[in-house]
């Protein structure tokens, strides 16, 4: 075998949807679906099928209109996901009986959804729909506790099906790792870092997270790759199950933030490198092997987002300095910002007809434009000055009940503050902007379709969050005992 072959080999065994599934067996997960070769689980993939982002088809792809749980509704066409074929190989399949779940769209008409939907071909050539609940599989003499997937589809609404837990703790250690990949932690974390303990860090990170997570998610719509096949893969997960996979873009946010605040902290604070080092290694693992088990990446999906992030953190990390020097003293910065934070979303939003993440994308960018120019606005007015070298390495300080309840109650204020704004704006742009370009406001999800409306909604919702984040709140918290 040449090396060539061999690596295409790996390449596509690391791609290998059953690795996942093996994975989650071994981690006491089981889902309501035959994991019999017919159903797709003992035996070898048919990978001349389509593949439909975690389902598999034997015949045409199901078109319609769908609705999103977060109001981000799309007409799905032809042309909304990508395919991609490997090579050959099939075996027989076994007719399964099971029970089907609906959805309904957007235009009033029940169907079987196609994103996580798994519908096989049997012997006699008749479609057959899996994944949904076989009583024996589930109420049999197994242990363990029956769950439904966290969060629905963002894109279709779809809950997902039951699959059975037998080990509850790696169940919540690894809910906790993909957890931190999310915008709940998001909205919490970058407060938190920004307020309790350094904005000189808080902000830096910010800026290589938005960089990571921008040409994370151009990726994902430039390579198109489908979700790992469900079955044999069970969907612990469901909420980003119509997204692209290739890479993980948890992957690259839980190496990307580690690793960032590892280098910008050390020697800037006082504490051992093996501890700095190792929990920043903790951290990117619990979040690379939690969307293997979430049954949400292949573990190809996973290495190359890792090794991605590590390229992208050479070039980044060594010119944080200029970069933020630029953003903090030049006369002209804002007007740079907004028209380069702006102008990435354009072009991430000409990558592909459509894609669920591209939302995700000017809401990055509207939380990193809106963060800067923040920072710039503090510079000019003395808020949140940067410690200056005579007082450099920051020692820990020794947390105490009266340090720790300060700490709870700025971050309790200050995420009220910004789910504040966040409601407040997503209630005046959204109307304003509809009104600019002449779409009606009557149907929200309609009208988010629109490009014209997406990007400006996001972008000025999120900015306005990201601001908040560093010039509100600490002036707020300036005029109080909170400071």
């Amino acid at each position: 075998m040449t090396k060539r072959s061999w690596i295409r080999e790996l390449w596509l065994d690391l791609q290998d949807s059953h690795h996942v599934a093996h994975f989650q067996e071994m981690c006491g997960v089981h889902g309501s679906f035959s994991r019999s070769p017919g159903a797709g689980g003992g035996g070898e993939l048919d990978r001349t099928r389509t593949h439909n982002n975690g389902s598999i088809s034997g015949g045409s792809e199901t078109k319609g209109s769908v609705v999103s749980e977060g109001g981000e509704g799309q007409k799905l066409t032809s042309q909304t996901r990508r395919r991609i074929g490997a090579s050959t190989t099939t075996s027989s399949t076994t007719t399964t009986t099971t029970t089907t779940t609906t959805t309904t769209s957007s235009e009033g008409e029940t169907e079987n959804p196609s994103t996580n939907g798994t519908v096989l071909t049997n012997a006699t050539g008749e479609g057959v729909a899996t994944g949904g609940v076989k009583p024996h599989s589930l109420a049999g003499n197994s242990p363990g506790s029956t769950v439904k997937p966290l969060r629905k589809n963002s894109l279709t609404g779809d809950a997902g099906h039951e699959f059975r837990i037998e080990n509850r703790l790696l169940y919540y250690l690894f809910t906790l790792g993909t957890e931190l990949g999310n915008e709940s932690f998001y909205i919490t974390f970058f407060p938190f870092l920004m307020w309790n303990l350094d904005a000189f860090v808080g902000r830096r990170v910010v800026m290589v997270w938005v960089w990571v997570m921008y040409l994370g998610q151009c990726t994902k719509d430039l390579v198109g790759w489908p979700r790992p096949a469900s079955p044999p893969v069970v969907k612990v997960e469901m909420f980003y199950n119509s997204e692209y996979s290739m890479p993980s873009t948890h992957a690259m946010s839980g190496t990307a933030l580690p690793f960032s605040l590892f280098f910008l902290t050390y020697g800037r604070w006082e504490y051992p490198f093996p501890i700095g080092l190792g929990l920043a290694l903790i951290w990117t693992v619990l979040v690379c092997v939690s969307r293997i088990y979430m049954g949400m990446h292949s573990i190809l999906d996973v290495v190359v987002g890792f090794l991605y992030t590590v390229l992208i953190l050479l070039v980044i990390l060594p010119s944080l300095d200029a970069v933020d020097g630029f953003y903090l003293t030049y006369r002209y910065a804002p007007l740079v910002i907004v028209l380069v934070h702006l102008g990435l979303g354009l072009f991430s939003f000409t990558l592909d007809t459509w894609s669920t993440s591209r939302g995700d994308t000017a809401q990055i960018l509207g939380t990193g434009a809106g963060m800067a120019l923040a920072s710039h606005v503090n510079h000019l007015l003395g808020l949140l000055p940067d410690p200056g070298p005579e007082q450099l390495p920051l020692p820990v300080t020794p947390l105490s009940a009266g340090l720790l309840a300060l700490m709870g109650v700025r971050l309790a204020l200050g995420v009220l503050v910004l789910l504040a704004t966040r409601a407040v704006m997503k209630k005046v742009t959204i109307t304003l902007v509809c009104r600019l370009i002449g779409v009606s406001s009557a149907d929200v999800r309609a009208a988010r379709q629109n490009m014209g409306v997406e990007l400006p909604y996001r972008y000025i919702v999120y900015g306005a969050v990201g601001f908040n984040v560093i010039f509100l709140v600490p002036l707020l918290f300036s005029h109080t005992w909170l400071s």
